[in-house]
């Protein structure tokens, strides 16, 4: 690779940063509700951006200073990204918008010379906006200079906190912000923003490989650009479902539907002998235990179409833990769930862990065997 090509390449996460309310991806109720105070003019003093890392805060921070000092402000209350404020934003030379990591500059001192700052005018636009971001790590008396400004700030100050720690933050603070909390966002929504991605990249993959990325990454759409950006690397930009589980060591779905499809059955060699290919890749049997168990609450909301809604996977993936939950009796899957919890309790003070997790599921392979003969006993046993 020439050095020219190493010098211009961006990561994904910045690349492809939403620029727009309409990109940003999976807030829709922060985005549209941030619209709707810009379009009717309420627009609070100072907002409050709280959330899981990697969601979008800092993010929508940057669109709304953007948007709010906009000259020439679209039908659709987006930022016309052409205009000499939309210009210099982008250009990251706005005098009008400042930021500050809390992280590193938390002291009282740092928030002085952010209120001094207050003190001037926009010499262009309509506002200055501070993006203050980990706000819960200021110090208390941080927390308590910058207390009296947010209590009285000029017209034309807008502060925008952001933070992962809600509860760290003081109760006055709080309580003089506009308070949005940013969701996890779906393994759905981040699938589909992967798969736009690597369309825009010219990227060969396989669907089930996003899925996987999209599920690993915990709702958090950074981590997500950050491991796509390593397997397009690692794979020479061919995105394949078994080049991915191999590089990011995941135990992928299907073990653990084949293992409910043995356990169901009572078919205890099957089950041994599956568990010694786990462990054969190097998983932990706590790590096992622990997908196991996911798994099998899974089924479980899937029993009802209204619980559904409760897992977090893309709609194929959903469709075989529909199909599964259907073949797997509820009494089940609850006896099973039940002897998963019991061994992760246990397997820490085990002296043969193996012998713990393999204990368990022979164990489950022999719950329909007492299920069918307490029915046979009784036909009221469910």
């Amino acid at each position: 690779m020439s050095s020219n090509t190493t010098d211009s390449y961006i990561v994904s996460a910045r690349k492809y940063r939403p620029a727009t309310f309409e990109s940003v991806v999976g807030q829709k109720h922060i985005t549209s509700t941030l619209q709707n105070a810009i379009a009717s003019g309420h627009l609070a003093q100072a907002f409050l951006f709280c959330g899981p890392r990697g969601v979008g805060k800092t993010t929508c921070a940057r669109i709304l200073a953007k948007t709010i000092n906009c000259t020439n402000l679209q039908n659709n209350n987006e930022a016309c990204g052409e205009c000499e404020s939309c210009k210099s934003f982008e250009g990251n030379s706005s005098l009008n918008i400042i930021e500050l990591d809390a992280a590193s500059n938390n002291s009282v001192d740092d928030i002085r010379d952010l209120v001094q700052q207050i003190n001037v005018p926009p010499m262009d636009g309509k506002y200055k906006v501070y993006i203050i971001d980990e706000v819960h790590m200021l110090t208390p008396s941080a927390f308590n200079a910058f207390l009296k400004t947010l209590e009285e700030p000029p017209k034309y100050a807008k502060f925008i906190l952001a933070t992962t720690e809600k509860n760290k933050i003081l109760p006055t603070i709080l309580s003089r912000c506009q308070i949005f909390d940013f969701h996890r966002i779906t393994a759905q929504d981040i699938a589909l923003h992967l798969e736009y991605i690597t369309k825009k990249e010219g990227v060969n993959y396989e669907k089930a490989a996003l899925d996987i990325i999209a599920a690993k990454s915990d709702g958090a759409l950074r981590d997500a650009l950050s491991m796509f950006d390593l397997m397009v690397s690692f794979t020479n930009g061919n995105l394949t479902y078994k080049e991915v589980i191999s590089s990011l060591n995941i135990l992928d779905y299907d073990y653990f539907f084949k293992f409910v499809d043995y356990i169901y059955e009572g078919n205890i060699t099957q089950t041994l002998l599956l568990f010694n290919e786990v462990l054969a890749k190097g998983f932990q049997g706590d790590v096992f235990t622990e997908g196991l168990s996911s798994h099998l609450r899974d089924l479980l909301v899937c029993k009802d179409e209204k619980t559904v809604v409760l897992l977090d996977v893309t709609s194929a993936v959903q469709e075989r833990y529909i199909q599964q939950s259907k073949k797997t009796p509820l009494l089940f899957l609850l006896r099973c769930l039940d002897f998963a919890n019991k061994t992760s309790q246990e397997y820490r003070a085990s002296n043969n862990k193996r012998l713990c997790v393999e204990l368990m599921l022979l164990k489950m392979c022999n719950v329909m065997n007492k299920i069918n003969s307490a029915e046979k006993k009784s036909p009221l046993v469910r």
